[in-house]
């Protein structure tokens, strides 16, 4: 009689080769785990999703033709019971935010793959959501925030790339006085002391991207 563990079948999303690679080394050394399929971008995710039907998925968000956040939203639209821990660069809380409302269970940043990676797979496997410390006490600090509004973070953005509350304006066909309106909320909001300030706590915590 077999009384060998059954095998946690896993899919790797990301555009970057030689992560994927040291995955493979990584889970290839475990018996409870195995690759079936690698995929490179969210489009190609989806497809091999599908195709695969895995009971883990690992899943980069900075990626290509289509981001993990998107890929996660609709693996979950089709497949509610996906178990999809995002692999990635990025600690901002509303980032973490965005992929756990789309679905994600787990949450693992590239830097601790070594010591977190397989823990994490079997505990998302075993139906548990795993969110490291630090990352979920960043969450705790801003769960009383009050959010940006979608067109605050469309002024937020322009600033970022150096655009003044004219261009702003032109660009959102909007009054200069509404940016400027717009602008004294993002700096109440992220408790920012100028607009260079509120850039830098708006890609730290992952409401802009460069």
């Amino acid at each position: 009689m077999n009384n060998s563990p059954a095998l946690i079948r896993i899919l790797t999303v990301d555009d970057h080769a030689l992560l994927r690679k040291g995955i493979a080394a990584l889970l290839d050394a475990e018996p409870d785990m195995k690759l079936i399929a690698e995929a490179s971008d969210g489009r190609e995710a989806i497809e091999l999703f599908r195709e695969h039907r895995p009971d883990v998925t690992l899943m980069d968000l900075q990626m290509p033709d289509m981001n993990g956040t998107e890929a996660i939203s609709l693996i979950h639209g089709e497949f509610p019971g996906a178990r999809i821990v995002v692999l990635t660069t990025y600690t901002g809380d509303v980032q973490v935010l965005r992929a756990l409302k789309t679905g994600a269970r787990g949450y693992i940043l590239k830097g601790q793959v070594h010591r977190e990676l397989l823990e994490t797979i079997r505990a998302v496997h075993a139906g548990h959501k795993r969110i490291p410390p630090d990352i979920a006490e960043q969450l705790a600090e801003h769960l009383a925030d009050d959010a940006l509004s979608r067109r605050e973070i469309d002024v937020l953005r322009l600033i970022a790339a150096g655009n003044s509350n004219k261009l702003i304006a032109d660009r959102l066909f909007i009054g200069e006085a509404t940016v400027k309106s717009h602008v004294a909320n993002i700096l109440s909001k992220l408790c920012a002391n100028d607009r260079a300030h509120a850039v830098t706590i708006g890609l730290k915590r992952g409401i802009i991207e460069l």
